[in-house]
């Protein structure tokens, strides 16, 4: 039989973590207080330092939660067997999610610690790892597909996939200026039309240039 302490204690988890996503999401990291955290998810200090911990730790979850839901485009691309697959498909989710009227505009991962003092420097460092996590993918991705005749020989990887990386973030800082989903997918087209091009002849060893 529970007692009246678990029954207080009951809530929905995830619930609980959209609602504080939210508030993140909208105020970023620093701006948010546990006051704005506590009363927007109904419930006192003591409850959220016992379910969650610091304000610090719920943010580290948020971002968990994050990434399984909203911005769990970047994975669904990422799974698309060509670097141009994954980066048109990274593109173009990002243009809908961006602009998802269900959840405020851009992304929590490029957005949440953008004014943060350096007393906040460790949550600066864990979105960037989000962030830089992605480019690596791509990078990774952009390489393979070099190595597969896909791309040209003399592709720089790294340059690539910096450069489709600096697109989805600054069209995350565009839908928050409140550009339409319509303009951004203009974006992805023209973005999309800088991808190498000349790949090797299929079965040709390396060095081997078009025909």
């Amino acid at each position: 039989m529970s007692t009246p302490r678990a029954q207080r204690r009951a809530f929905d988890r995830d619930a609980a973590l959209e609602v504080a996503l939210r508030e993140f999401w909208l105020h970023g990291y620093e701006t948010t207080s546990v006051a704005s955290l506590t009363r927007a998810m109904g419930i006192n200090p003591p409850s959220l330092y016992a379910a969650f911990g610091d304000k610090r730790q719920l943010f580290s979850e948020v971002v968990q939660h994050y990434a399984q839901t909203h911005g769990s485009y970047g994975a669904r691309a990422l799974a698309e067997p060509t670097a141009r697959g994954a980066v048109e498909t990274l593109l173009r989710l990002a243009a809908a999610e961006h602009t998802d009227p269900s959840h405020p505009p851009g992304c929590l991962v490029i957005n949440a610690a953008t004014n943060c003092t350096p007393a906040a420097e460790d949550v600066k460092a864990e979105l960037r790892g989000f962030r830089e996590g992605t480019k690596q993918a791509i990078k990774e991705k952009i390489e393979a597909d070099i190595d597969a005749g896909r791309l040209p020989e003399g592709t720089d990887a790294e340059a690539l996939a910096t450069f489709y990386a600096a697109v989805v973030q600054g069209m995350s800082t565009q839908a928050c200026d409140g550009v339409g989903r319509e303009t951004l997918e203009r974006v992805a087209d023209t973005a999309l039309a800088a991808w190498p091009t000349g790949a090797r002849p299929t079965g040709a060893p390396r060095g081997t240039g078009p025909v």
